[in-house]
């Protein structure tokens, strides 16, 4: 019990587990980005590229590490884009809306070696001669790639190949060696981030028509403070509901319920916050649900406990065979519910994933609080003595 109340002190209030929780647009807002598609002299806009331009757009956010976008079409040139927790509208913009053409030419501009045949961008660092860490992005080319670039820098030995991304020169070195194996870097970045958004938007693709921004903004949360005040407030009169209801139905086995309780939402929270989960309204819904879940498997395990008390069996006794009659019940009741979580994870999107996958953890969560840690517990109060026979520490009435 001392060890769930110093993790709920330190997660709660030392190192709050909930700021590393990635939250939804609909909790903290984010950036708000409408994209038109335009016509140029080399491009047309079609439906096919507008289709294919938005499966880039959510390959480069999904590279961002930003969970829960939004990402839909809208007409028949528009794209919007709505990212939370987003701040920086033009770092936003340059990562979604870059088009990453990617070309090697000579000093004379003639075409080299474009991104066609690009299979992979990599940010890292390169160790200098001077022993100094500069970042770099590594390129991989394919095999025909690699016989173009072989051939390249074989021809133009001793003079530059300039580097373009987007018509823009990021790198014109002299070609020093022939690259055989297809794997030429790209230098001259301030820092790593910075690699990493180049890396990120050529592993993406170029973008297959050219998008203008028409109006990026900063939106505040979908739901309004005073919305996601009031479901914490919801939330919290349930807990408390909840621990009054264990205290006085079931006593002593109760107060351990309620501990186990903190522990399981502070190992629910740990648990998102490992897998970078997003927490949405419904991932709300559905964490509240799983607590739920989580005190209907105490509930049962409780009431066989309190059977056996009633048939005359000693404390400890009574608790291995209340968890022996109530193991099947449990996992029958949360397994069918997981397998309900799955299908609307693999059939859903969105905030009903959210849902999914707050739900599906803690139902796991709670099988382990309640089968493992509470039985442990239990057992181990009622081997020091500190859980005897009768009324007041079981809450049953009748034979004893």
């Amino acid at each position: 019990m001392v060890l769930v109340v110093a993790m709920g002190v330190y997660f709660g209030w030392y190192a709050p587990v909930w700021d590393d929780i990635n939250q939804g647009l609909d909790l903290v807002g984010g950036i708000h980005i409408v994209l038109e598609a335009r016509d140029t002299e080399t491009t047309e806009v079609t439906d096919q590229g507008v289709t294919a331009a938005v499966e880039v757009i959510r390959r480069r956010v999904d590279a961002m590490g930003v969970r829960e976008p939004v990402i839909v079409r809208e007409g028949d040139r528009r794209i919007v884009v709505s990212l939370p927790d987003v701040h920086d509208p033009e770092e936003a913009l340059d990562i979604v809306g870059r088009t990453a053409q990617l070309e090697f030419r000579d000093e004379d501009d003639n075409v080299l070696l474009t991104g066609r045949h690009l299979q992979s961008a990599q940010a890292m660092f390169q160790t200098t001669e001077a022993g100094v860490q500069e970042p770099i992005v590594s390129l991989q080319f394919d095999p025909e790639g690699t016989e173009i670039l072989a051939e390249a820098t074989e021809e133009h030995m001793g003079r530059r190949i300039i580097i373009y991304l987007d018509d823009e020169v990021v790198q014109a070195p002299y070609v020093r060696a022939v690259i055989t194996d297809g794997s030429p870097i790209i230098e001259g970045y301030d820092s790593l981030q910075e690699a990493q958004e180049i890396a990120v938007i050529l592993n993406s693709g170029a973008l297959p028509v050219e998008l203008e921004p028409l109006r990026p903004q900063f939106v505040s949360a979908l739901l309004g403070e005073a919305s996601v005040q009031q479901s914490w407030r919801a939330a919290l009169i349930a807990v408390a509901a909840i621990v009054a209801l264990m205290v006085a139905f079931y006593r002593v086995p109760g107060i351990w319920g309620v501990f186990a309780l903190g522990l399981y939402i502070t190992l629910v929270l740990l648990v998102m916050a490992g897998i970078n989960a997003t927490l949405t309204l419904p991932g709300i819904a559905g964490l509240i649900l799983s607590i739920g879940m989580a005190v209907d498997a105490n509930v049962i395990i409780f009431e066989r406990i309190k059977e056996e008390v009633r048939a005359g069996a000693t404390p400890r006794a009574a608790i291995e065979s209340g968890f022996a009659n109530a193991f099947r019940t449990v996992v029958d009741a949360d397994v069918t519910t997981l397998i309900a979580g799955g299908v609307l994870y693999w059939l859903a999107t969105g905030p009903v994933r959210g849902f999914a996958v707050t739900l599906s953890i803690g139902i796991l969560v709670g099988m382990f609080t309640a089968l493992v840690v509470t039985r442990q517990a239990l057992l181990e109060l009622a081997g020091a003595g500190l859980i005897r026979e009768g009324p007041a520490f079981f809450g049953s009435r009748g034979e004893q």
